[in-house]
């Protein structure tokens, strides 16, 4: 079983090596909407595989941080960088292509990372990202699946280092360290780095 959960942002990047000329040579801009499903081998004490509002919480954050920023290939050229750096308070680097493939792929991986790092209390079954998709506009999307982590053709430019976040996306997040404590939960730190409250328990079951 699966649920879904949907999210938003709006921002630009140019999709280099591809044969578009306007998408190849031109900052340009798109509204994605990112559909998150997630599963379990059971249900949680309230009869659900996850709780909704959960997904307010880093994943939110994380998905956030793309949101009304410029995106940008770390192989750019450095003039074009520096351009960004200095002009735009929000920008990602990244170290591969912005491509709606490429998004579900950073997004797949780094949700999967967060649900692993984070300590639940309502009893909840094994929850895993099941798969991520990315709709870059309304006739076509892009989805990543789970057995796609364990793909290196997909995977050999990704890791927790993949996304640079500029300073200004880190201060608007309800914890300005959560990547660096991902980080370090995922170099083997015994403690999980982020809890969910307690549920109230209104029926003792």
């Amino acid at each position: 079983m699966v649920i879904r959960r949907s999210f938003g942002f709006c921002a630009s990047h140019i999709v280099r090596n591809c044969t578009s000329k306007r998408c190849s040579t031109s900052i340009h801009g798109h509204n994605y909407k990112v559909e998150i499903f997630v599963g379990a081998d059971s249900l949680d004490s309230a009869g659900m595989i996850l709780d909704f509002g959960i997904f307010k919480n880093q994943i939110a954050d994380f998905i956030d941080g793309f949101d009304h920023a410029h995106h940008f290939w770390d192989k750019e050229e450095p003039d074009f960088i520096d351009f960004i750096l200095k002009n735009s308070a929000r920008y990602i680097r990244l170290s591969l292509n912005p491509s709606a493939e490429n998004y579900a792929l950073i997004l797949l991986f780094y949700i999967d990372k967060i649900l692993g790092a984070t300590e639940f209390g309502n009893s909840e079954g094994a929850i895993k990202v099941t798969s991520v998709r990315i709709h870059e506009t309304d006739h076509g999307y892009a989805e990543a699946f789970r057995e796609d982590l364990n793909n290196p053709n997909f995977m050999k430019h990704i890791s927790l280092d993949s996304v640079e976040f500029s300073e200004q996306i880190r201060l608007e997040w309800r914890d300005s360290d959560m990547l660096e404590k991902l980080k370090a939960y995922d170099c083997h730190s015994l403690q999980k780095p982020f809890k969910n409250p307690l549920p109230l328990h209104q029926i003792k079951i």
